[in-house]
């Protein structure tokens, strides 16, 4: 009778412990900031973290977009966070960590979020009027250059090698155009000297003071710039355009709960309405409405990558 009893508190106190273990690892699992109720109903966090990369003045954008953030956070009912990061790669990299929930990443830094993080995106920007634009092939207007072929032995400038218009489509283009095997080719076969300029208005801006020959930026970044730059429009020309791009979008990590991310996308939508807002997007990005975007939109850079990746050997 005895070793039954004992045999019975034993259980018991396995049963016990197992339980307070239970208890802990929902607890443990809790803890990384993050609201759950059932983990496949996806995160909601405490914090949510939106990151952007400036095209231009990355001196002003984190006072520029704290109204957004702020609008976002009063319409979720939950605290937001803007988070400026230093590029492309590194905005990647954050939302692969979960680090940044949502980003503001042009169609190549897309695609790389997608292929590597399973990121989503949700949004895209409108510009003019259109869900697309083109790259852009700045020079100076007494330069002598009439033609690509003329760019070679020449110095380039580009801001980011992360950004759809400054770097994948423009080098695509020339690889594809001269026979052109690897961008490590391009940069130093085809061209003498390549400049990271850090934004589209600093690599036009290596051209305008005659440190590069040739920019490539979004179209048209020189309109940016007329303000501190009244005769940039006469001294820089555009030489020639690649094809249209999908503009940049507004993206989430895959970790975020489905019913929140679509509170979300309402959210953005409604910025259509509201002419602060729209303000600021056209501010930081040039953005004129906001829309509804799914993956599909991205295959043209999807294709391009995979061709630039099987060649040019990115991770």
């Amino acid at each position: 009778m005895k070793k039954l009893y004992s045999l019975v508190l034993i259980l018991g106190l396995a049963l016990v412990l197992a339980a307070c273990g239970s208890s802990d690892d929902k607890k443990n699992n809790a803890s990384d900031g993050s609201s759950n109720g059932d983990s496949s109903e996806g995160m909601i966090p405490e914090t949510l973290v939106i990151g952007f990369v400036p095209s231009q003045d990355s001196d002003t954008i984190a006072d520029t977009v704290e109204p957004l953030a702020n609008r976002l956070g009063e319409e979720l009912d939950i605290e937001v966070k803007s988070q400026v990061m230093t590029d492309y790669n590194a905005l990647v990299e954050a939302m692969g960590a979960n680090q940044v929930h949502i980003g503001f990443i042009p169609a190549f830094g897309y695609v790389l979020a997608n292929e590597q993080y399973g990121v989503e995106v949700i949004l895209k920007s409108i510009r003019n009027g259109s869900g697309t634009y083109k790259a852009q092939y700045l020079v100076r207007s007494d330069s002598g250059i009439e033609s690509l072929k003329d760019l070679e032995g020449k110095v380039w400038a580009y801001g980011d090698q992360g950004s759809t218009s400054g770097y994948l489509f423009p080098a695509n283009q020339l690889m594809e155009e001269f026979d052109i095997a690897t961008a490590a080719e391009l940069e130093t076969e085809f061209f003498s000297e390549t400049i990271s300029a850090g934004g589209h208005d600093n690599a036009a801006l290596q051209v305008y003071e005659g440190d590069a020959d040739v920019a490539t930026t979004f179209d048209d970044v020189r309109t940016e710039l007329e303000e501190d730059y009244p005769d940039i429009m006469d001294k820089l020309t555009v030489l020639t355009y690649t094809d249209e791009i999908p503009n940049d979008t507004i993206s989430v990590t895959k970790e975020l709960d489905k019913e929140f991310v679509q509170k979300i996308k309402d959210v953005f939508l409604s910025f259509n309405d509201d002419k602060e807002m729209i303000e600021i997007m056209n501010e930081v990005y040039n953005w004129d409405a906001i829309d509804e975007a799914e993956d599909a939109e991205y295959q043209v850079v999807k294709d391009t990558y995979a061709k630039f990746k099987d060649t040019v050997g990115l991770d």
